[in-house]
């Protein structure tokens, strides 16, 4: 003889198309009582700002110390912040403008190669030396708790302070080469400005992608060659494109170029025969448009992945 199964429970039988709810974890009520937040969490974008800007300090303090140790063990110590890009427009002077003659048609070509070099040797070194922020800092990424953006910035800060130092050599040179002061020369500190605001987002995008893939800083010295080549460093591009016939899409690149725009507005600005006033208004805008979008979006392209620095 069988008997009939037992009658399910009402108390505990299921609606139809409903779960039923989990039970509640009392570690995660007390953390969200005392207002704890899982380590290493993303943040929101306002309260990642806040972050960084209550570590300003600590931003410019690394940047300092940095910039004083990396010539330490040189005899000529901070010298060399000075001595590299001259010996690199003297090199590029040899080089483009007496054995490839790339001086031709460019007045007041000395000025104009030392102005260009100047430039691109803190919108390279940005870009390059970014790329290995986050990953060449593991250990204090794996340590501390701090937005890890404060890496790539501290290496632009880092890299403003040297330009500071370099522009007033710069502005000896000049001096020396037969440059007059004008009003024009105060167009130097909105160009410094859009520049570090460029440089600032191309770091930021660069430590996130050099933290993903350490094998990019091996490639950027060949990228940043192919970009110092067409920016206008060693030769005029006006010049070379009346001359070369090239498809004109290529023609609208090189003249939309960030590098190339930013050492534009630096040489209207300080050599006389560029004068700022013969500088068409639109590469303010473009400049100011790449100062911005980059700036911008390269922080949120940054913050986006904050989770992810230091793992693995």
């Amino acid at each position: 003889m069988t008997t009939a199964p037992p009658a399910p429970d009402p108390a505990r039988a299921k609606a139809p198309g409903r779960t039923q709810a989990p039970a509640p974890d009392p570690i995660a009520e007390l953390a969200a009582a005392h207002d704890l937040t899982l380590s290493g969490a993303r943040p929101s974008l306002p309260r990642y700002i806040a972050q960084l800007w209550s570590r300003r300090h600590f931003v410019t303090a690394y940047a300092t110390a940095r910039m004083h140790a990396q010539y330490s063990e040189a005899s000529l110590g901070q010298v060399w912040h000075l001595a590299t890009p001259l010996l690199n427009a003297a090199v590029y002077y040899f080089i483009f403008g007496m054995v490839m003659h790339a001086s031709h048609g460019v007045p007041d070509y000395l000025p104009f190669l030392i102005t260009g070099v100047f430039v691109w040797d803190f919108v390279g070194s940005c870009v390059n030396a970014a790329t290995r922020s986050v990953q060449g800092n593991l250990g204090l990424v794996r340590a501390l708790h701090f937005p890890r953006a404060s890496l790539p910035l501290s290496t632009v800060v880092q890299l403003f302070q040297q330009l500071l130092v370099t522009m007033g050599a710069l502005i000896v040179l000049l001096l020396a080469f037969g440059q007059t002061p004008t009003l024009h020369w105060l167009f130097v500190f909105p160009t410094l400005l859009l520049m570090a605001g460029f440089c600032a987002g191309c770091a930021m995008i660069m430590a996130r992608v050099g933290a993903k893939s350490p094998d990019v800083s091996q490639l950027m010295p060949f990228v940043l060659r192919t970009w110092m080549y067409a920016s206008g460093v060693m030769w005029n591009i006006d010049t070379m494109l009346k001359t070369d016939d090239l498809p004109s899409w290529v023609a609208e690149a090189l003249k939309l170029n960030p590098a190339a725009v930013f050492i534009d507005l630096m040489r209207f600005a300080l050599i006389d025969t560029y004068k700022a006033s013969q500088l068409p208004h639109h590469v303010w805008l473009i400049a100011l448009g790449w100062a911005l979008v980059v700036g911008v979006g390269g922080f949120i392209f940054f913050w986006k992945a904050e989770e992810e620095y230091g793992r693995g």
